[in-house]
């Protein structure tokens, strides 16, 4: 493409973005609106995941060792239990330190009741993360068979449960981002065909007198990019603002603050990127799509 051709083609479709100005404003808004809605969605969808990871990571296999194991004989379980498949780490917890939660855990308004709770009643144990929860079962009973373990406590139902959550968050997400995107297409499409329509005689024309279909279809395209590249920079602004005030206000919140909000310099570069991305594939496809019809004389 010649200089003259860019510089023609990019004034042309400026100058087709503001023959509309209400109907490109129109286009900008909605693809705003639809881009924040998206990425709302998605952000949520981040959060809740790293939020049910963090979960996840509490859901561990309890092992409890053979009460006749001196300590040094329960330590010496370790290896055996690291060899097993799935198994990411594994923790000893000795009974004093089994007790010193337990305490902390339910003897916080009753301290006194606790005051001459002695350590020998619990077990050495070793809590066990693994690589992928949905391999507890086996893992557990791998983890059960080894000599020296007297008992195995996995919160199977819980485990399930965080992953049916995670699966259907990750569905319901696809679905709404894929819905709000065929919406902005459908949007970007219709604006600029009001624009080709009310050139479709000088369109005519050019086809008549020789000129490609490449060389009419490029301000459109041009225009399209435009007005979603700018639609994607404005709604990156404003997601920015959206979530900051969100999440501070979640900060702020006394019943809110389990939850741990990744803050948005971790995200903010694959949400400009993903943003610009859409907006400019929205914005050409609908030029594409709205130009096609009016090629064919």
């Amino acid at each position: 493409m010649k200089k003259h051709d860019f510089q023609y083609f990019f004034h042309e479709g400026i100058s087709n973005m503001f023959s509309h100005g209400f109907m490109s404003f129109a286009a900008v808004g909605i693809t705003i609106a639809c881009l924040l809605i998206m990425g709302t969605f998605s952000l949520v969808a981040v959060n809740a995941n790293a939020n049910l990871q963090s979960l996840q990571r509490q859901s561990v296999i309890l092992a409890f060792v053979d009460e006749t194991y001196t300590q040094e004989e329960a330590r010496g379980l370790q290896s055996d239990l690291e060899a097993i498949d799935n198994v990411a780490s594994v923790t000893f917890i000795t009974k004093e330190e089994a007790m010193e939660t337990y305490v902390e855990e339910y003897g916080e308004e009753n301290m006194d009741l606790f005051a001459d709770l002695d350590p020998e009643i619990f077990r050495d144990r070793y809590s066990i993360q693994m690589d992928d929860l949905e391999l507890m079962t086996e893992t557990a009973q791998d983890v059960g068979e080894v000599e020296g373990i007297a008992k195995v406590r996995a919160d199977e139902d819980l485990s399930k449960g965080f992953l049916t959550i995670s699966q259907v968050a990750t569905v319901v997400c696809i679905a709404l981002i894929a819905v709000l995107l065929a919406v902005s297409l459908f949007i970007m499409s219709n604006t600029i065909k009001l624009t080709t329509f009310d050139r479709k005689d000088e369109i005519a024309i050019m086809k008549m007198v020789g000129a490609t279909d490449g060389f009419i279809r490029w301000p459109f395209v041009y225009e399209g990019l435009l007005l979603g590249l700018f639609s994607a920079l404005v709604a990156f602004g404003l997601q920015w603002a959206l979530y900051s005030g969100i999440s501070a206000g979640i900060d702020a919140s006394d019943t809110l603050q389990l939850l741990d909000i990744l803050p948005f310099t971790q995200l903010w570069l694959p949400v400009l990127v993903i943003f610009v991305i859409v907006g400019l594939l929205v914005g050409i496809a609908g030029s594409l799509m709205a130009i096609r019809k009016f090629l064919r004389v």
